[in-house]
């Protein structure tokens, strides 16, 4: 055998062996070990903890030990919580890529859930933007339990007296992932035309009502049984997907925001005015490429369209939750509500999640 042959054979070799090492690693789970004694701290709190990957039976009411805010942070009494499909994917530490950023092998932090509601009990020396007593809500790691710390200058903002604790706590992921969908990657002007695909789910409902509060005409895409809730939230038109496909419809759309994925993407640009866009939000389940297949397909299929075609993974920031806040306060957003659970209850309420059947939020009440 000659000798390049024998060096691209041994680099294939080394490839080969890399990848099912790094595979071996992000895939390998580690057992769950049993909860740690009880240490009888007066100042306990209780929270969910998972420490390990799997299906919600890792998940654990464990008391820990109530937090104390640092100096830029303020400790907030959670009254609610909301359940997004981020902390499932999270709980089963998949797609595995994810476990660069949680943990290999196990979560480095234990803690579950992201966005809250609730009062504000204490505040450090340099967070005088809060006082005790505010109402607050926001997105912080660990929003499943009675406290949490959260930064001032990050992801926490006054809630409107309007609106409910349970509400609120529906807002951060998902009112932040509609918001930027329609605004910085889809550029929405008033008077033009959107469709949105999913228009009955988290990002869904909210992203119905930001599009109208724009100035936009709102197409929803919805399944039979949520015609008349999207309908009710200020969609002007609705495509019930299970006796009518929006693709063949003729139409044209200045944009396109897409949660659910389920056409081509060149029967989406069909449907899209010559300088339209496309937005593409989340992807389908899977532990390896399935996730990574929409945004690949994307960069793939864009240069070859006169369309824009985007994929967004959103970025919690204090001052989108703030335009969050003035769209609530004036009542032109009001935050849907499925179904509440109790804190106890977390199982049931992720199960639900991962279903995909909720219509707008899955709450956790943790009072």
């Amino acid at each position: 055998m000659k000798l390049r042959y024998k060096l691209t054979l041994g680099m294939l070799i080394l490839f080969f062996l890399a990848t099912a090492s790094l595979a071996y690693v992000l895939s390998h789970t580690a057992a769950c070990p049993p909860a740690p004694a009880d240490s009888g701290d007066v100042d306990s709190v209780t929270a969910v903890i998972y420490r390990c990957y799997g299906p919600p039976d890792v998940l654990r009411l464990e008391e820990i030990q109530k937090p104390v805010p640092e100096d830029d942070e303020v400790l907030v009494r959670i009254r609610s919580a909301g359940v997004n499909p981020l902390d499932w994917h999270y709980m089963r530490g998949a797609p595995y890529v994810m476990r660069l950023m949680s943990g290999l092998g196990a979560p480095e932090e234990p803690r579950l859930g992201v966005d809250f509601a609730g009062t504000v009990e204490a505040v450090g020396r340099n967070a005088s933007r809060f006082t005790p007593g505010d109402e607050v809500f926001g997105s912080r790691t660990g929003a499943f339990g009675e406290y949490v710390t959260v930064n001032v200058n990050r992801a926490i903002v006054p809630k409107p007296a309007s609106i409910t604790f349970e509400q609120a706590a529906g807002v951060g992921i998902a009112g932040v992932t509609a918001l930027q969908a329609l605004r910085d990657k889809g550029q929405l002007k008033p008077g033009q035309k959107v469709l949105i695909n999913g228009a009955s789910g988290g990002v869904g409902t909210f992203a119905v009502q930001i599009a109208k509060a724009m100035g936009a005409e709102v197409t929803a895409v919805c399944s039979t049984r949520n015609v008349e809730m999207v309908q009710a939230i200020g969609a002007d038109y609705v495509f019930d997907y299970t006796r009518e496909n929006y693709t063949e419809s003729g139409e044209r759309y200045d944009l396109i925001v897409d949660m659910v994925g389920n056409h081509p993407l060149r029967a989406n640009t069909r449907v899209l005015k010559p300088e339209g866009r496309l937005v593409i939000v989340g992807g389908p389940k899977g532990d390896w490429l399935a996730p990574l297949i929409p945004p690949v397909k994307a960069m793939v299929y864009a240069p070859f369209v006169d369309q824009e075609i985007h994929t967004l993974l959103a970025e919690l920031r204090q001052e989108d939750l703030t335009v969050l806040s003035d769209l609530m306060a004036a009542g032109k957003v009001v935050p849907i509500v499925d179904r509440s659970f109790a804190l106890a209850e977390i199982r049931e309420a992720i199960e639900y999640s991962e279903s995909g059947r909720a219509r707008g939020k899955i709450i956790i009440d943790v009072d």
